[in-house]
């Protein structure tokens, strides 16, 4: 039975979210009968699920990025993350000890830093701190906590304790979802609780993504706009996309 194309989009992709990970894969023509919607709608859909870094296309369709694939995820919309993280290098502060969470936007971010600025990381991202393994000028730390297969990181209560024990300068995280109402939203409570926990070690937080994820919304709600300091995208600062976002962020890069 088709289910009402007049279902919300959010309502939606949450199913066709359950789906691909319960199925490993999703069909257009399948999701087209089952929602009864535009062939375009769902296009739409999997294009966001891809460049969320949830899934890839294939012929006829997407497949789930398997919980091994982080380096595969990394690779997706890569001009628009290079872009971005030549920006955050800017915001890099000399001497300071900054957070990098476990997203592929802010692994880009890690071969930038230069060794001579006397930088600490704390990160809970697994390949972040494994690619600093070659920076050793670079201090690293590495929370504990429970492996989380999808992003390579680490989650859970022992994680947010670890973090408590510092205080970071700043924090360099990204977001599944932003939307200018609800703030930015994650897939799971773990990953939503582990940018809670970053931001408020943090004086400043920096939030980076590119522009595909702007006006979208993920399951689990993060972060209010307002503990948002800097917004970094691919786009322009003056692009229109970003008006939406003026009032509540402090500053648009």
């Amino acid at each position: 039975m088709a289910i009402s194309g007049t279902v919300g989009a959010e309502a939606r992709r949450e199913s066709l979210l359950a789906t691909l990970s319960d199925e490993g894969q999703l069909l257009l023509a399948d999701a087209v009968d089952r929602w009864d919607v535009h062939p375009m709608t769902i296009r739409r859909d999997f294009e966001y699920f891809e460049s969320a870094g949830l899934a890839r296309r294939v012929r006829g369709g997407i497949v789930s990025v398997s919980a091994g694939g982080f380096m595969e995820r990394r690779s997706l919309n890569l001009v628009a993350k290079n872009k971005i993280a030549q920006k955050l290098l800017g915001l890099v502060p000399s001497g300071g000890t900054i957070g990098l969470d476990s997203s592929t936007t802010i692994y880009c971010l890690a071969p930038l830093l230069p060794e001579n600025r006397g930088t600490t990381i704390v990160t809970n991202g697994m390949s972040v701190f494994d690619y600093l393994n070659e920076k050793p000028a670079i201090r690293s730390f590495l929370t504990g906590g429970e492996r989380e297969q999808q992003n390579n990181s680490l989650v859970g209560q022992l994680a947010i304790n670890s973090l408590e024990n510092f205080n970071l300068d700043c924090c360099f995280i990204s977001a599944l979802s932003i939307h200018s109402e609800t703030g930015t939203s994650e897939t799971t409570l773990d990953q939503a609780a582990m940018k809670d926990a970053m931001v408020r070690a943090s004086a400043r937080t920096i939030l980076a993504l590119d522009a595909s994820k702007l006006e979208t919304r993920s399951r689990v709600r993060s972060l209010t706009l307002d503990r948002i300091d800097v917004l970094v995208t691919d786009l322009a600062p003056t692009d229109p996309r970003m008006d939406a976002y003026r009032d509540s962020v402090k500053t648009i890069l």
